[in-house]
């Protein structure tokens, strides 16, 4: 039978006994009469169900013997296609990838319909031993219940595993072995200050518009004129892509006056274009090293860049390059440092807390939440580090 998705089996005749077939999943499966109205109609119930399952699982055994490694490989080919954004795969997708990888390392040769709660808590456990994270453990323990209720949806296991597993709940902080991740609070202005110089200057200035905006990391690497409505005296940025727009959520991030001057010089370009480019970072940086330079510039050496490079830089910043690009200038940093001295490493998420925290000391928390776009206030709580000032203000005129 052919693999391709778009491949429909044929209604075909049995000549030995006069019957119609259809050939499903590398199982032939006879139909009536050739040529009957029966025939024809249970053909068609079973190409619609067949089409309805999907070229992820059209190879798939029959639940009654299938094994947990083979729906781990049918929900992968699903997952590659759902958890997707703007053409590119998301963060979930390496969870779901790390999940189904210990799935399939502890349970692949065990049948679907037997995997249950002991072989999950047993999952939970060599995480545990590991040294994971309880948050960690919880959500790839999550991707591992989706992954049988998605087989259910197609199917593949019955209602009953998936229900089993759902009764085992995630791992609750105090009542667990597994260690707590460590909590992200915002980066001092002390601490950002010391970096910026041991930065490339266009990632200075994504640092000082995103402490400015609170911003996400990813929001800030993406910005294009065009995103921007500069009718009025704040600006209006509307990300073409947010973490949310599944959900059909509005996202627009305030750019008030000091962060609009960081940005000027970057909007004289292309509307579509990326307003912070590597490229153009690293023509800023030959340019530096030029000026900098006090011997003459040999012929040879007027432009050494290679004609065919096999890595050309992207129009604009991953928000991973962009951490990397942070940690490094934090280690530089801390090269002409006391050992006692140091900068603790941070990364450009904690700019987006730090905004928090300013935006809640200054005119609280719902302020906080409007600006950072968050849907509830426990999520901007999250970010928003409690002032601990306040507090010692008010104990020292009534404690």
């Amino acid at each position: 039978m052919s693999s391709r998705p778009d491949h429909v089996p044929a209604y075909k005749l049995h000549k030995p006994s006069g019957r119609a077939r259809v050939i499903l999943r590398g199982r032939q499966i006879y139909l009536g009469r050739y040529g009957s109205p029966e025939s024809r109609e249970k053909y068609g119930r079973l190409i619609a169900e067949h089409a309805a399952r999907g070229a992820a699982s059209a190879s798939t055994p029959t639940r009654e013997n299938l094994l947990v490694v083979e729906l781990a490989a049918a929900y992968w080919q699903f997952a590659e296609g759902y958890y997707r954004k703007d053409g590119k795969p998301t963060d979930h997708l390496f969870c779901v990838r790390r999940a189904l990888s210990l799935l399939r390392q502890l349970y692949g040769t065990t049948p679907a319909v037997a995997f249950g709660p002991l072989a999950l808590r047993a999952i939970q456990g060599s995480l545990i031993d590991t040294g994971r994270a309880r948050v960690y453990i919880n959500t790839l323990c999550g991707v591992i219940k989706r992954t049988f209720k998605w087989g259910v949806s197609q199917e593949l296991v019955p209602e009953t595993t998936y229900r089993a597993l759902a009764t085992l709940p995630g791992l609750k902080r105090g009542r667990t072995a597994a260690r707590e991740p460590a909590a992200i609070g915002p980066v001092p202005d002390e601490v950002i200050e010391a970096t910026l110089p041991h930065l490339p200057p266009v990632m200075t200035d994504m640092v000082r518009f995103q402490r400015l905006t609170g911003c996400r990391p990813g929001e800030v690497c993406k910005l294009r004129p065009c995103d921007l409505d500069r009718s009025g005296e704040v600006w209006a940025y509307r990300p073409a892509g947010h973490k949310l727009a599944h959900l059909g959520r509005d996202r627009v991030v305030w750019v008030g006056p000091q962060a609009q001057e960081v940005l000027l010089p970057y909007l004289v370009r292309a509307s579509d274009s990326f307003c912070f480019s590597p490229a153009e970072s690293e023509e800023k940086r030959r340019a530096e090293m030029r000026g900098k330079r006090k011997t003459p510039v040999q012929p040879s050496q007027v432009d050494r860049r290679k004609r065919r490079p096999k890595r050309k830089p992207a129009d604009r910043y991953a928000k991973d390059a962009y951490t990397r690009a942070v940690g490094r200038a934090v280690a530089m940093a801390n090269r002409a440092r006391e050992p006692d001295d140091l900068l603790p490493r941070w990364t450009p998420n904690q700019l987006r807390h730090a905004a928090a925290t300013t935006i809640r000391r200054q005119y609280g928390l719902e302020a906080a939440q409007v600006v950072l776009g968050h849907a509830s206030l426990g999520t901007t709580e999250v970010y928003a580090e409690r002032d601990a000032r306040l507090a010692r203000e008010v104990m020292k005129k009534i404690g």
